[in-house]
């Protein structure tokens, strides 16, 4: 699933990387980066975290060119006169001039480096709001962030993580190289798909899906083994013997019409019993009511 997501990226689609102070989602967050630009998709990044030299590094090729770097690393409270981009300036009608400054035709990318940084100083519902908007509004096609989950509590994450079409959850694998995805995908009818991968990044951050964690616990063929039978240990017997089984057979039920019977119900022989009726003179019969006397 984790290689289906960075293969494309739906419109109007909200992606959300959860990290946390043991392992780092930014090396992920790039190589989304590399996919869309690679993808000759225009990519907007809203750099809070790292300079736009370290978010630039492992990025190559002409590629680059379509990525358009938005500083907010140098000046991010705007303290200074002249600030590149602040976190107050995250708001629907900026981004989307922010956006549509660049001469690339189709929706772009925005990439949020991170939301961590905007959450800690906007109210969530404000931050909730825009990023809802972003995703209707139809200027940027899709919106990648990342997100510090042990820096927020959890009705937060919780908010914005509902918002968001695909959620993926990074931790530490076994090894040094490796590490582990989770990954909970919404589609377009509200089904829910969740998965779990080990995953590794290459030098040119192409990753590397390379197996499913294995799930502690006994093997079917162990389970099996242990099934024990509950009738073992009774003082009195459930099984039926085959004489038992084949007198059970036999037995006719008193309340299961046979063939027999229901012959014999349905074709009245000679001498079978019938009931006859004739009218007496002092019956009280109206055709038009037969049953006006049940009336109250």
């Amino acid at each position: 699933m984790l290689t289906e997501l960075l293969q494309s990226t739906d419109a109007g689609g909200f992606l959300i990387i959860q990290d946390a102070a043991g392992f780092s989602g930014r090396h992920l967050l790039k190589s989304f980066i590399n996919a869309a630009l690679n993808r000759e998709e225009a990519v907007h990044v809203l750099g809070f975290e790292v300079s736009e030299e370290e978010l630039k590094e492992g990025l190559k090729g002409s590629n680059i060119q379509r990525l358009h770097f938005h500083n907010a690393y140098a000046d991010p409270l705007g303290w200074t006169d002249n600030p590149a981009f602040t976190v107050h300036q995250f708001r629907l009608e900026q981004l989307t001039h922010l956006v549509k400054q660049t001469s690339h035709p189709k929706p772009a990318t925005l990439v949020i480096d991170s939301l961590s940084w905007i959450l800690r100083h906007i109210s969530p519902p404000a931050v909730c709001q825009t990023l809802q908007q972003l995703r209707k509004g139809g200027a940027v096609k899709a919106i990648i962030g990342l997100l510090h989950t042990d820096m927020h509590q959890r009705g937060t994450v919780g908010s914005v993580c509902h918002l968001a079409t695909s959620v993926i959850t990074v931790a530490p694998g076994m090894k040094g190289d490796e590490a582990v995805a989770k990954i909970t995908k919404r589609s377009k009818s509200g089904k829910v798909m969740q998965d779990e991968e080990i995953f590794s990044l290459k030098e040119d951050l192409t990753v590397v899906v390379q197996s499913r964690p294995s799930q502690p616990g006994p093997k079917q063929t162990d389970l099996e083994e242990q099934e024990t039978d509950p009738t073992a240990n009774l003082t009195f017997n459930l099984r039926l013997s085959d004489t038992e089984r084949e007198a059970k057979e036999k037995l006719a039920l008193p309340f299961v019409f046979s063939k027999e019977k229901k012959t014999a119900l349905l074709h009245s022989g000679p001498g079978s019993g019938r009931i006859l009726y004739e009218p007496d003179a002092n019956d009280d019969y109206d055709q038009d009511d037969p049953d006006d006397d049940l009336d109250v």
